[in-house]
């Protein structure tokens, strides 16, 4: 596959804080999934546009995360009160995130990217492509299938033969 048309993705840049990541919420880059299928989603906490879209990447992480998928949430806030750490964590408890989440709060992983949206998908390779982007909510299964994809052409250069996927949902998805 001829990679030369997709951008390379970029760090995480000025993270101000760390949810859920690995060793009590140390930081983690995107260097370190290289390897991985990383779903990025750039959200905040106050947007419904943000909010409603989470049983579906609950559901993904919960589907894709033993064959290569990594999801990180990046909280972009939009408003001031937004950038607070434990208002942040409050939020991702209250809404039951069990996947890393970063904080962008001065939109330094926003800017690096081109951002201008909540909420924004990137759907980055194991070689660290962004391959789908996606803005706003809605083409969940656009989504999915693309996540499958590229978890499959992983596999592949792993060396698998065959990979299978679950078609059903893991849980059921109440927008």
């Amino acid at each position: 596959l001829d990679k030369s048309q997709f951008m390379t993705a970029p760090e995480f840049a000025q993270i101000s804080g760390y949810i859920n990541t690995p060793n009590n919420n140390h930081p983690i880059t995107l260097s370190s999934l290289r390897g991985k299928v990383v779903l990025l989603y750039i959200w905040t906490y106050t947007c419904i546009n943000s909010i409603r879209p989470m049983p579906y990447i609950d559901d993904w992480n919960q589907k894709y995360s033993n064959k290569g998928l990594v999801v990180v949430g990046v909280h972009s806030p939009e408003f001031q009160f937004e950038k607070n750490y434990a208002n942040v964590k409050d939020a991702v408890q209250r809404f039951g995130i069990k996947y890393p989440v970063i904080l962008d709060s001065n939109h330094g992983t926003w800017n690096a990217y081109g951002n201008n949206y909540w909420p924004r998908y990137y759907l980055i390779d194991a070689q660290r492509y962004i391959r789908y982007n996606h803005v706003g909510e809605g083409d969940h299964n656009q989504i999915e299938k693309s996540i499958r994809s590229l978890v499959a052409e992983r596999a592949a250069l792993m060396g698998a033969k065959e990979i299978s996927f679950d078609v059903n949902p893991t849980a059921p998805i109440k927008p």
